[in-house]
């Protein structure tokens, strides 16, 4: 499998053939998989106070000639506390049962709970290798709302050190209908405005490059806009939602990097010099 290399100024150049990990069968369920555990590890634990609604003592004695008694009362026997008295006339208010005002939580959210969800090694490899040759299928592509189809740039592409210089890029390749995709962003319906994420925002290109460089934070600015070294990616940048066909901008020399060391396949053991 082959793809055209695109230069700065946004013209086709040579072909390169692609590594293997993108010859890989098409896999939604793994995909699916994956990236939920990726976000499971991602969640704040949350939960009560073990000792909410229990902070008082409800015990009553139910025995009969006994002080404070609530025998011959015709009351329930739900736990109580006593708030006030007259004589031998005592005030009894419901506490610490669930069905009580100011009680306790039958079942409530226990910030113990475990919520990470565990993966093989080795589905996760293959669900990130899905992911990745589903980022090169213009169905898929397509199928996400992106207007325009991954491919491959020249190793220039990360030396760029302005959101200006990288949103021309774009513009030259052919991805001014992205652009303005992307740029739209609409209020959320529903609680989350009041939580710091009003705005619903639509995902746009991934820059996959080879190491640490300069448009890591040159591409910061712009919404949408993603940039993640070659090593580092995981199903949830590839398959945002876990919907697979990320419009990807493949760094060659990302790709040089990948076929080299053989990323995300099971590791080779070295022989032991003897």
């Amino acid at each position: 499998m082959k793809s055209a290399v695109i230069g700065m100024d946004g013209k086709k150049g040579k072909d390169v053939s692609l590594p293997i990990q993108f010859s890989e069968d098409f896999r939604p369920d793994l995909i699916k998989k994956a990236v939920l555990a990726q976000q499971s590890h991602s969640i704040q634990p949350t939960g009560t106070s073990p000792l909410a609604g229990l902070r008082q003592s409800s015990f009553i004695t139910k025995r009969r000639k006994h002080y404070k008694t609530t025998y011959g009362r015709g009351q329930s026997r739900t736990p109580r506390k006593i708030l006030s008295r007259k004589g031998m006339n005592f005030h009894y208010v419901g506490a610490v049962a669930p069905n009580t005002v100011g009680g306790r939580v039958s079942h409530p959210p226990k910030a113990s709970k475990i919520w990470d969800l565990k993966m093989n090694v080795q589905e996760r490899r293959k669900a990130i290798r899905s992911a990745i040759a589903a980022t090169m299928n213009p169905e898929l592509v397509k199928r996400r709302g992106h207007t325009a189809e991954s491919f491959v740039v020249e190793q220039k592409i990360e030396d760029l050190k302005k959101a200006k210089d990288v949103y021309e890029f774009l513009a030259k390749a052919g991805l001014e209908k992205e652009l303005k995709r992307i740029a739209e962003k609409k209020i959320r319906a529903g609680i989350g405005k009041t939580r710091g994420r009003p705005y619903r925002k639509k995902k746009g290109p991934l820059f996959v490059v080879s190491k640490k460089c300069a448009l890591l934070t040159a591409a910061r600015n712009l919404q949408g806009i993603e940039v993640c070294i070659v090593k580092n990616l995981n199903a949830e940048l590839l398959a945002p939602g876990t919907n697979a066909g990320r419009l990807t901008v493949w760094s060659d020399k990302a790709l040089d990097v990948m076929d080299k060391e053989k990323l995300f396949f099971a590791s080779v053991k070295k022989e032991s010099k003897k």
